[in-house]
């Protein structure tokens, strides 16, 4: 049975006339079209292989036998409104908040990272009865309305748009081209006491904290790796002020950084966030996420008079599939795998970059890792068209890479957890060629080395036992390539 209904020309045509226009896919001027996929591979309609350096969804890999079983089970069982009682919902939310602290001890099961950000909020906002919420420079949470507000990423692309009054920017922990960086002393008290600032003037204007949101680790916002003691420095101000910690774990949770399950326990097991959402990896691609809370902020949110009823959150589909996901994780130990196979790409990359003057900074965490592209390592000019052109160059070459950050110049790792060491060594081998060329038609040359460099070379660091991550020396929706953008020619 063909997997292919239309040939690729209607299937562009019938998304031009039936989808909105605001709906980008990625490679627009040349999009793919896939038909099918498995593990860390996606073939389009030709039968062309693709290496997916992409999908932090499908976590397991793409339609992984045994949640695709489980999904298929259950739902030739009893799938129905999660208003009934029944055993896969209570059992995943026990495996669930059994890899979590024991503070985090209630649930509540939603469709899409969106929708869990957004219902954190709620949370926090009934919590003690506060408005305001302080985020952090090119932050992505999701795309509704209340999301949109506390997303500087997507915000910022609106010329006329008010931000709104209740909604504070806090810089980016960003040690490599950030406020405070490397050389500093301690960018993490440096980087907290900048929300101390915004929770003091929010404070003389009337006004009350009630959350701080991050990602664990920032991931449209270019592969952000917080110092080590930012959070828990952060969470003691916003708490002081009444407030709580939200941790968004939507793109990096579920055992992706190797060395912890989530990405918030690499600031050190004395951080426990209020509030965690998770998304994407929780289904490997079947909608559902959730929002994890204490009790105290739960009975809070019960007290206020309104029942909280989501019709599909925590269906029993839903809830099996989770449950295989999980247990794919610990069968397969995809974190330790995560954790081995992220320390051989960061190595290999370092070695890039040994070679490379186009690369200026190497930064993550397992299977989560940016390369930064920059034209001078002492100015850290951003290398915008260079990143693009690796892209393209890389799918001409059947491999899918994205690019981000506030200057589209961070190359993004976070593929399935079962990419393998073979994959690395091609996509390494590939980009090295494309860098090579580029900086031939530039006429870069590595002028400085390493320990002669950027103040960011002083921070050499990997993903350690102790769990801290990796660094070397140092506006669209995920990524996405898109048509406008210039590619150099080489």
């Amino acid at each position: 049975m063909s997997a292919e209904i239309f040939d690729k020309k209607t299937t562009i045509d019938l998304r031009k006339k039936h989808v909105g226009p605001s709906c980008k896919i990625f490679f627009s001027d040349d999009p793919l079209k896939i038909v099918r996929a498995k593990g860390q591979y996606m073939y389009d309609e030709k039968g062309q292989r693709y290496l997916d350096c992409i999908n932090n969804v499908a976590h397991v890999g793409h339609c992984h036998s045994d949640v695709v079983q489980a999904g298929a089970q259950q739902m030739q069982l009893l799938n129905t409104n999660s208003r009934f009682l029944h055993d896969k919902l209570v059992l995943y939310a026990q495996r669930l908040q059994a890899k979590l602290p024991d503070k985090l001890s209630v649930c509540y099961f939603v469709n899409s990272g969106s929708e869990a950000n957004d219902l954190a909020l709620r949370l926090a906002k009934q919590f003690r009865g506060h408005k305001d919420v302080i985020t952090l420079e090119n932050a992505y949470h999701g795309h509704v309305t209340s999301l949109i507000d506390i997303s500087p990423y997507k915000f910022q692309q609106l010329s006329d748009a008010e931000q709104n009054p209740f909604v504070h920017v806090a810089p980016s922990p960003d040690v490599y081209r950030g406020k405070y960086r490397a050389n500093h002393p301690d960018p993490a008290s440096a980087y907290a006491n900048e929300v101390k600032d915004i929770i003091d003037k929010v404070h003389k204007k009337g006004g009350k904290i009630a959350a701080f949101i991050a990602e664990s680790l920032q991931s449209c916002g270019g592969q952000v790796i917080p110092p080590v003691g930012y959070f828990q420095q952060v969470a003691a101000h916003v708490r002081k002020a009444g407030g709580v910690f939200i941790a968004d774990e939507v793109q990096v949770g579920f055992g992706r950084v190797g060395t912890h399950f989530w990405a918030f326990q690499l600031q050190g097991e004395d951080f426990v966030p209020d509030i965690v959402t998770m998304g994407k990896p929780i289904g490997n691609g079947h909608p559902m996420s959730c929002v994890v809370t204490t009790k105290e902020v739960a009975q809070a949110f019960m007290s206020s008079g309104m029942e909280y009823f989501n019709t599909f959150g925590g269906n029993p589909v839903s809830s099996a599939i989770g449950l295989a996901v999980l247990e794919v994780i610990e069968k397969e130990d995809l974190q330790g795998h995560a954790l081995r196979v992220g320390r051989y790409l960061t190595n290999q990359l370092e070695k890039q970059r040994e070679k490379h003057p186009l690369i200026g900074d190497i930064r993550g965490c397992g299977l989560f890792v940016g390369v930064e592209l920059v034209r001078d390592r002492l100015k850290l000019t951003p290398a915008t068209a260079e990143a693009q052109e690796v892209i393209y160059k890389l799918k001409e070459q059947h491999i899918l890479l994205s690019a981000d950050g506030p200057h589209r110049n961070v190359l993004k790792f976070k593929p399935p957890m079962c990419f393998a060491k073979e994959d690395i060594d091609l996509v390494v081998e590939k980009i090295d060629h494309i860098l090579a060329e580029l900086e031939k038609a530039l006429g870069m040359k590595l002028a400085n080395k390493l320990n002669g460099e950027n103040e960011s070379s002083k921070r050499k660091q990997t993903t350690d036992e102790n769990g801290r991550p990796y660094h070397s020396g140092s506006i669209h929706e995920e990524g996405i390539p898109q048509k406008n953008h210039k590619r150099l020619k080489t």
